[in-house]
């Protein structure tokens, strides 16, 4: 039996070489193409709701973009991800954020994701120096646990919360959760 070699990782200049691909969430993780499904009803439904509550609490200069890329690591073995949402100045790039253009990035947990969401994804956007990550666990009760960048500890997780969101931090929001989905 004969093995065939295993892919190369993927450069910066291959991921931007690929084409669109709408069909698919595909991400970029040390090189390696991460493609999974696209999120469904429930899924893309708290995130669209999520913009709405947030576009008219945002200070001027600033947006929300919903899955929108971010490069954690251009690095040799470059990590992209695709946020369900990122906060960022309006006056960005078109194609793709640096991290240090995120003030805030949310991911929903989705049926395959929970450990991406929950372990990795804190760990790359926290080494990347992204201040703001909120995770939204949309089994009912609805929740959100944010994270706030903490120095060299990385992130520091606060307890989930249910009902209504309320923080100064990075300014002012509040956000029923329950009305995402």
């Amino acid at each position: 039996m004969t093995i065939s070699p295993l892919p190369r990782l993927l450069t910066m200049a291959d991921w931007a070489e690929l084409p669109e691909d709408t069909s698919s969430h595909i991400e970029l993780q040390e090189g390696v193409l991460i493609v999974s499904p696209r999120p469904k009803r429930q899924h893309v439904r708290a995130g669209y709701r999520l913009a709405r509550q947030l576009e008219p609490q945002l200070p001027a200069g600033l947006e929300s973009l919903i899955e929108f890329e971010v490069c954690v690591d251009a690095g040799a073995e470059p990590t992209v991800r695709g946020p369900d949402l990122v906060l960022t100045q309006t006056d960005g790039p078109e194609d793709r954020l640096a991290a240090s253009d995120a003030l805030l990035v949310v991911e929903i947990i989705s049926p395959g994701s929970r450990r991406t969401d929950t372990v990795t994804k804190p760990f790359e956007y926290a080494a990347a120096g992204i201040p703001h990550y909120w995770v939204i666990d949309p089994v009912a009760p609805i929740s959100l646990t944010a994270y706030r960048l903490a120095g060299e500890f990385g992130y520091l997780e606060s307890p989930a919360v249910t009902g209504e969101f309320v923080t100064t931090v990075p300014f002012p929001l509040r956000i029923d959760l329950d009305a995402l989905v």
